[in-house]
């Protein structure tokens, strides 16, 4: 049977609300545009098609209250119509909500799970949420956990509420503590490390995260929280800054790798856990207190899933 033609659109003006101001004009034309690929949004912008009160501009514009925008007529996929995503996968993230409101949702993030797609990924956590609520137009999330990172992950509804919470971030309104499962034992007295981190991305593409004076500053405040001999640590992690792989960059610099990390682990060790039953990253975003724009404050904590707990139980035996 004959795919019918995708669908034209004409010439779009697009004014820009107050909600709007200080975006950048791709990622605003990404969630206007519904069906339209990234490459496509980039392209009109970087040949000058999209004109901004009539003028041309960069794709790095940022946008502001009351701007008219121009797009010139596209060809897309069907208008809001997702990709599939799994039944299960929809499910099991339904049932992860530990809170929602108007205009935010807390989730507790298996592990396994991509905070968003790509990379061969059909969809992640934001794709899920995106066909969960489909009237909530400007869902995004607030802040990300890596793959294999489980716990409590923020998925703002609104603009207002991405913003603030972007400004909470920023500063040391939010505050989270992570659980993590490490090598050895960790000295009571060791409660900081103070080291910069420097980004790298490998040939192979991949992105890796190293202790260098020429990277940014970051600090994770950390607390013993119960020890299984010398063998392993379990212990409370406060990341002060937020940078990329903090927490995992900062045991391992500490000496006192996270079990089942695959980048900066020690492999012994993860396959001693591994041998316990414990085959996930032992990184766990436990809690969360989170300031709430009309005052007050939410305060969340998440269970570690049963992988977790029985391996505990294994070390404890």
């Amino acid at each position: 049977m004959t795919k019918p033609p995708s669908p034209s659109t004409g010439v779009q003006l697009l004014d820009v609300p107050a909600d709007y101001a200080g975006q950048r004009i791709d990622n605003f034309l990404r969630t206007q545009l519904k069906g339209a690929p990234k490459t496509l949004i980039y392209r009109i912008l970087r040949k000058g098609e999209v004109r901004v009160n009539k003028g041309r501009i960069k794709p790095d514009y940022r946008l502001q209250a009351g701007d008219q925008i121009r797009v010139p007529p596209l060809r897309l996929s069907e208008p809001d119509e997702p990709a599939p995503l799994a039944k299960g996968l929809l499910e099991r993230l339904e049932d992860s909500i530990v809170h929602e409101d108007k205009a935010l949702i807390v989730i507790n993030k298996p592990a396994g799970i991509a905070v968003h797609g790509g990379s061969g990924l059909s969809g992640g956590v934001i794709e899920v949420f995106r066909q969960l609520r489909p009237e909530a137009h400007d869902i995004e999330l607030v802040h990300r956990l890596d793959r294999d990172t489980s716990g409590l992950l923020m998925i703002a509804k609104k603009r207002s509420m991405l913003r603030f919470l972007h400004e909470a971030l920023r500063g040391d309104g939010v505050d989270k503590r992570y659980h993590a499962l490490v090598r050895g034992h960790w000295p009571a007295a060791k409660k900081k490390i103070n080291a910069p981190l420097l980004k790298n991305t490998l040939r192979s593409g991949e992105r890796m995260v190293e202790v260098n004076d020429e990277g940014k500053e970051a600090l994770t405040e950390f607390r013993v929280l119960r020890r299984y001999g010398e063998f392993a640590t379990l212990v409370e992690a406060r990341p002060v800054t937020g940078r990329t792989h903090q927490i995992r960059v900062h045991a391992r610099h500490a000496g006192h790798a996270i079990a089942g990390d695959p980048k900066y682990g020690d492999e012994d060790f993860s396959q001693e856990i591994r041998e316990l039953g414990g085959k996930r990253l032992f990184l766990h975003s436990a809690s969360l207190v989170i300031p709430l724009p009309e005052g007050g404050e939410l305060r969340l904590e998440a269970p570690v899933d049963s992988t977790w707990s029985q391996t505990l139980e294994r070390l404890d035996a």
